[in-house]
């Protein structure tokens, strides 16, 4: 079999940042407390490039205060003055819930701090689905962007969590541009042991899709990593999938695996990245402190993405 082609031409991310600014108008998205120069040159950026209309949310003096620091002008947006970052949170999240904007940014807090105003039973963005993260990794010798789910949000998901990590991810996929994606279910090994649980979970969401459980895309597992991820070597171990060699997602077992699968794309394999959590009711581009500007801009411009598709299927934010 022949290997897959290596990248060639512009990055498969920056695509992406053109097609989400090409999209539509930019989408109004509050960004949670942005008080350190890199959360709001992220969102400056971002609004520079067409994505959004960024509402900066958290303590004005402090933001005003990071962007004279960073030479940034933040004089023609718009500031939601509240105390502290825990109430920087929740007004993001309320102005969501209000349809004051389509999407929420991650700024200097801590994302148990933004995910936890997101989740609350009152007030919050809950929709039927669990909430899970998503890596759109565009890997040099990949060829094609490679989302890895999830690695930031499930620490230990069961079955039905598992599903609903599949059923975002490929609903993401889609508002990404591709018509049906293919996900392969990762575990150690590719036959179905109960001594390995996460190869038991796999079946069953292969099966589940099969049964129209989980819908929109190819799904199939277990599938060690190296099957899944090379044909060739899906093709020594006589595995016949539609999606083995060519996956456009990878579910990993655990939060724990799926972290350094991600990471170890990015810092060993050269992988540009964007990060955001679907499953409430807006997308959240969900960056770290480490994160540069491409990071930053490249979620954001997957957060454009899917909250369009969003707007299209349910008819509001």
């Amino acid at each position: 079999m022949v290997a897959p082609p290596r990248r060639t031409g512009p990055a498969r991310l920056d695509a992406l940042v053109a097609r989400a600014a090409a999209a539509g108008p930019p989408l109004p998205c509050a960004v949670a407390h942005p008080c350190d120069p890199n959360s709001l040159a992220g969102a400056l950026d971002a609004a520079a490039a067409g994505l959004i209309a960024p509402v900066l949310v958290g303590p004005a003096a402090r933001i005003r205060a990071a962007a004279d620091a960073a030479g940034l002008d933040i004089s023609g947006l718009p500031i939601e003055d509240v105390p502290h970052s825990h109430a920087a949170a929740e007004r993001a999240v309320a102005l969501a819930r209000d349809g004051s904007v389509g999407a929420l940014m991650k700024g200097s807090l801590h994302t148990d701090e933004l995910l936890a105003a997101v989740v609350a039973r009152e007030g919050g963005l809950r929709t039927e689905r669990r909430l899970s993260h998503c890596f759109v990794l565009d890997v040099p010798l990949y060829h094609k962007l490679l989302v890895v789910t999830d690695a930031a949000i499930n620490i230990l998901p069961d079955l039905e969590t598992k599903a609903d990590i599949a059923r975002n991810a490929i609903d993401l996929c889609r508002a990404l541009g591709i018509a049906r994606p293919k996900l392969a279910v990762l575990a150690a090994v590719e036959t179905v042991t109960p001594r390995q649980p996460a190869t038991v979970d796999a079946a069953a969401l292969a099966k589940m899709a099969d049964r129209g459980q989980i819908e929109g895309g190819e799904v199939d597992g277990p599938l060690a990593f190296d099957n899944a991820i090379n044909a060739e070597a899906a093709a020594a171990k006589h595995l016949l999938s539609p999606v083995a060699g060519d996956p456009d997602i990878l579910l990993v077992p655990d939060l724990e695996s799926g972290n350094i699968l991600a990471k170890q794309l990015q810092y060993l394999a050269g992988a540009e990245s964007a990060g955001v959590v679907v499953g409430a009711r807006v997308p959240i581009a969900l960056t770290s402190r480490a994160d540069g500007a491409a990071t930053r801009l490249a979620s954001c411009a997957v957060m454009r993405l899917g909250a369009g598709m969003r707007l299209r299927r349910h008819g509001g934010p």
